[in-house]
């Protein structure tokens, strides 16, 4: 598969998914605790520098692919 994900892109993707997967953790109380875990996605495309929706798309933000 080619990257189509980088830079702050990514970093950003990663940032937020560790973000919500924590307040997954944080928030053992909360009545939609489970929608945290859509952190995941982001965290999954930043960490694999690729997203299907961009290909589908057609948008690239890394320079080298």
């Amino acid at each position: 598969m080619k990257k189509n994900v980088g830079g702050i892109d990514r970093i950003l993707r990663i940032v937020i998914g560790l973000a919500l997967i924590a307040g997954f953790f944080l928030n053992p109380e909360s009545s939609y605790r489970w929608a945290y875990l859509i952190g995941i996605v982001p965290l999954a495309t930043g960490l694999m520098s690729n997203c299907l929706l961009y290909r589908l798309v057609g948008i690239n933000t890394c320079k080298r692919s």
